[in-house]
């Protein structure tokens, strides 16, 4: 136990009591559910909360690998959340495939539309969502524009939990998700400014299987066209070098559609690609 843990426990119950209340006002809720760290956290204090009176929906996409909509099913499964799984058409939005630097904007608002159709049809109140405390230093603030139009609510942030928290909480009500790494859908491997496309989102989901398999925690599959760039966290740099390893992860890249690997050795880098400025994407949010 660090010198830290007695001050963050004590802090994070008393923001998770919060957000117990904030919960508890609502008669029925619609959680969108990721399977990461925050929305299942959030998915786990809104059932012990509201019973059956919440409802976790999570969307199927291309986006999405299959692996990661496994984990998540069976997390609910073995939780008892309600779970509804639905399907989104973000990919049926050219605006979202020109990846100009607003396709969040776009994922969501896909999202949130779909979440507001089964929500009114099965007569839910609220709709909620994962974004948490440290969410607000995200300079471009897409999601949480696309939820204001939709007018979908934000506990975590509203209880201000942050990142640090909300593992620590997990931890304590032994949820997996408590130390799993970072995601982001699969569409932000491409560089701003890259198209997406159906085939090439399945050159990364293939080739991120490849690391997910070596069992690396935290890493990614950067799209540059023909080029596959690899991020891993830096201290498993040395891993990826390793002749076995690096054979392994050439051929699945090779045989997922690239022509070329290459590893980043800068690591992995949270929002590695080539942006749009912030100023530029939300002044063009047509």
């Amino acid at each position: 136990m660090t010198a830290d843990t007695p001050t963050l426990e004590a802090t994070a119950l008393e923001k998770e009591a919060h957000l117990k209340a904030i919960i508890s006002g609502y008669p029925s809720l619609a959680v969108a559910f990721s399977g990461g760290v925050d929305s299942a956290y959030l998915s786990e204090i809104a059932h012990e909360v509201l019973g059956e009176g919440a409802q976790m929906i999570i969307a199927d996409s291309p986006s999405i690998p299959r692996s990661e909509l496994a984990e998540a099913v069976a997390l609910a499964e073995v939780r008892g959340w309600g779970l509804r799984v639905i399907n989104t058409r973000e990919f049926d939005n050219e605006k979202y495939l020109a990846n100009d630097g607003r396709r969040c904007y776009f994922c969501r608002s896909e999202l949130f539309v779909r979440m507001r159709d089964y929500a009114d049809t099965n007569e839910i109140a609220v709709l909620a969502y994962g974004a948490m405390a440290d969410d607000q230093f995200d300079p471009t603030r897409l999601g949480h524009l696309a939820a204001t139009e939709h007018q979908v609510v934000a506990p975590l942030q509203e209880a201000d939990l942050g990142k640090d928290e909300i593992r620590f909480l997990s931890e304590g009500r032994n949820l997996p998700t408590a130390t799993k790494a970072s995601f982001a859908c699969l569409a932000s491997r491409f560089p701003t400014g890259t198209k997406v496309t159906l085939e090439d989102i399945q050159k990364v989901e293939d080739a991120e299987e490849v690391l997910k398999a070596l069992g690396f925690h935290q890493y990614r599959a950067r799209h540059h066209g023909d080029l596959c760039r690899i991020e891993v966290d830096q201290e498993d740099l040395a891993r990826v070098l390793e002749p076995e390893t690096r054979d392994t992860i050439v051929k699945g890249v090779l045989a997922a559609g690239y022509k070329h690997v290459a590893v980043d050795l800068g690591g992995y880098r949270t929002g590695n690609v080539a942006a749009m400025p912030s100023e530029n994407i939300l002044n063009n949010l047509g």
